[in-house]
């Protein structure tokens, strides 16, 4: 297991923008506002020449447990118990604070390693700010400018000296399955997360939007590893208008371009709006598998016509993705949350799915007679035969004379025929043609 290396500090000390720097990536959302982190988010990296998993958390703050600063505050102090390394953010601009003094007391405390990061010590005046942190009593200060990449051999080197030394005989580590949960606000994403790993994880609550970028944890499902994404609620992109709120849906559509399969929560008692529609086309045209969740099935009254009505709205504006897995669930209580995981898995392995050519061509050649292909400017289209490149998802290339002419009617015929015909509902299916020259097309 890779060690953790956490960052930890009040907020805006510039958290966030030293892990993205250590990550060598922007994957972390940084604004000038404070407190814009508020869940731990976790990323694979390299430090000082060893492989680490790099923790960026919420800001240290002195608040009541209910309320939303106490939460990542909880939220952060559990990232200090896991931690094997911690680096201890302070503003070398403008100096030691109260805030930090108390949480130094707090570190000193703790057995694990401290490594105190003046941030901003760029130029006269944060070099001399940096002098400060030896008050701390937590060691030498190593002075970095995260955002302009100052100082970061020493923070290498002594992040690599502080590390406990690497398992020669540790596994390499196998290749966990990447899902997403996304879904609109406050549609029960953070608390269906929090159900699935058993623990307090992301920071929840009766506030939407509490959650602003997209936040990975890896967990053991019973059948291997999974990396689990939290994303941002997203809206209508018209009624996006805070900056931050922007960012966090970029994020989200990241980790949906990243993953393999999408979990699209639902709120039972709204029911699918056209933007849960918008997130499930998008998972489409990305080639994602899907499931969704239907959330807060406990405070349905009337089962029976919610669903039916999920099942309509699915096949109307939906039909492209005909049979997506449905799981009825309320993640506040736990019931029915252990349906989902077997149930993406199930998903993920038709994603997977490869048909041999000789069956694909039989069901080819059946679904060509009970519905030839049409006329074409008068002509008919041959089509002669089919392959199967690819999966992830399932990908099928059909050849023939003119085959790039063939109507989208008939081209979704073969598609709705193939899944049909390989059991495949809820995974997009991508139908590509090749038309195939004819040597006589020239002579009079």
């Amino acid at each position: 297991m890779l060690p953790i290396v956490a960052i930890l500090g009040r907020p805006n000390v510039g958290k966030s923008t030293l892990f993205n720097r250590l990550a060598r990536r922007r994957i972390a959302i940084v604004d000038d506002r404070p407190g814009v982190t508020r869940d731990r988010r976790e990323v694979e990296a390299e430090i000082g020449g060893r492989d680490v998993r790099l923790m960026d958390t919420a800001g240290l703050e002195e608040a009541p447990v209910e309320s939303i600063a106490g939460r990542m505050r909880v939220s952060s102090e559990t990232a200090l118990g896991m931690a094997d390394l911690v680096l201890f953010v302070v503003d070398a601009r403008s100096g030691i604070t109260a805030t930090d003094r108390a949480f130094a007391n707090q570190l000193r405390r703790t057995a694990v390693p401290v490594l105190v990061i003046a941030n901003k010590a760029e130029g006269r005046d944060g070099g001399a700010g940096a002098l400060e942190a030896y008050e701390l009593g937590l060691g030498d200060p190593i002075a970095v400018s995260a955002e302009h990449g100052e100082g970061f051999g020493e923070l290498h080197d002594a992040v690599r000296d502080n590390l406990p030394e690497p398992d020669p005989e540790a596994e390499e580590k196998e290749r966990p399955l990447r899902l997403a949960i996304l879904g609109r606000p406050n549609a029960g994403k953070s608390t269906l997360l929090n159900a699935l790993l058993g623990e307090e994880r992301m920071i929840v609550g009766p506030e939407p939007g509490l959650t602003r970028d997209a936040i990975a944890s890896e967990w053991n499902d019973g059948e291997g590893m999974v990396r689990l994404v939290d994303t941002a609620g997203l809206r209508r992109k018209a009624r996006i208008e805070d900056k931050l709120e922007a960012m966090s849906a970029q994020s989200s559509i990241a980790a949906l371009k990243e993953c393999e399969v999408v979990v699209l929560v639902l709120d039972a008692l709204l029911g699918m709006e056209e933007q849960d529609l918008r997130i499930a086309r998008l998972a489409e045209r990305e080639g994602r598998a899907l499931v969704i969740a239907l959330n807060k099935w406990d405070a349905v009254e009337d089962r029976v016509a919610t669903r039916k009505k999920l099942d309509d709205v699915l096949m109307a504006s939906f039909a492209q993705m005909k049979g997506i897995a449905i799981v009825t669930m309320s993640a506040a209580t736990g019931r029915g949350v252990d349906r989902l995981m077997p149930t993406v898995r199930g998903v993920l392995e038709l994603w997977n799915k490869r048909v041999p050519t000789g069956a694909l061509n039989r069901w080819f050649e059946e679904a060509l007679e009970r519905h030839q292909p049409p006329l074409v400017q008068g002509k008919r289209l041959k089509l002669r035969y089919a392959t199967m490149p690819k999966a992830r998802p399932p990908t099928m290339v059909v050849f023939g004379t003119r085959a790039e002419l063939l109507p989208v009617e008939y081209q979704r015929y073969l598609v709705n025929s193939f899944r049909e015909a390989f059991h495949m509902p809820g995974v997009p299916i991508r139908l590509q043609m090749r038309g195939t020259e004819n040597p006589f097309a020239d002579q009079e």
